[in-house]
């Protein structure tokens, strides 16, 4: 292979992965010794979990193996896929990043070269809600240029998730006859 499939890979994966209810977010190719690693990124809202993006996997190795049969010179022969959702790492950079990652805390750059820390209210095709020190502030989306979340140990409502859990657990227990 000695061009970059990469494009070409994302134009070939990004029915299958659109069809499957998902968003195409990256495709990278990358050599690792005598093979190719082929990585794929997908997402949707609220987050796939592992058996979807199993299924993801398994129209995308599809499609590949069609194309394989197309064009040997695709890939250049073996590879490894994998098939994957975006980590918190991911920077956001269009608007359906920033509308999932709504109560997140995180740090945006501006386009005027000034940053902003705070957490995601809500976001459209156009605005961002920020609650910055305590006071909510429109951003237009085209003055993000990418924001970043930052990683919270004690995010603010995740105890009360828990909490919820946990009383959900008790409760399913009460529901069980005793021995």
């Amino acid at each position: 292979m000695a061009h970059d499939a990469s494009p070409r890979l994302a134009q070939l994966l990004a029915p299958a992965v659109e069809g499957a209810g998902y968003d195409l977010e990256d495709v990278r190719v990358s050599p690792a010794g005598k093979r190719r690693v082929v990585r794929v990124v997908v997402d949707r809202d609220g987050g796939p979990t592992l058996d979807q993006v199993a299924a993801v996997s398994r129209a995308v190795s599809d499609v590949l193996e069609t194309a394989e049969q197309d064009d040997p010179e695709l890939l250049g022969g073996a590879y490894v896929l994998e098939v994957s959702s975006p980590g918190v790492d991911r920077p956001l950079t269009q608007a359906r990043h920033w509308r999932r990652s709504t109560t997140r805390l995180v740090a945006a750059s501006l386009r005027d070269g000034s940053t902003l820390t705070g957490r995601v209210l809500s976001a459209d095709d156009d605005v961002v809600v920020l609650e910055v020190e305590g006071s909510p502030r429109a951003v237009q989306l085209a003055d993000l240029d990418r924001g970043v979340v930052q990683v919270e140990f004690n995010r603010p409502g995740a105890q009360d998730e828990r909490d919820d859990d946990q009383h959900d657990d008790q409760h399913d227990d009460s529901d069980e006859e005793a021995p």
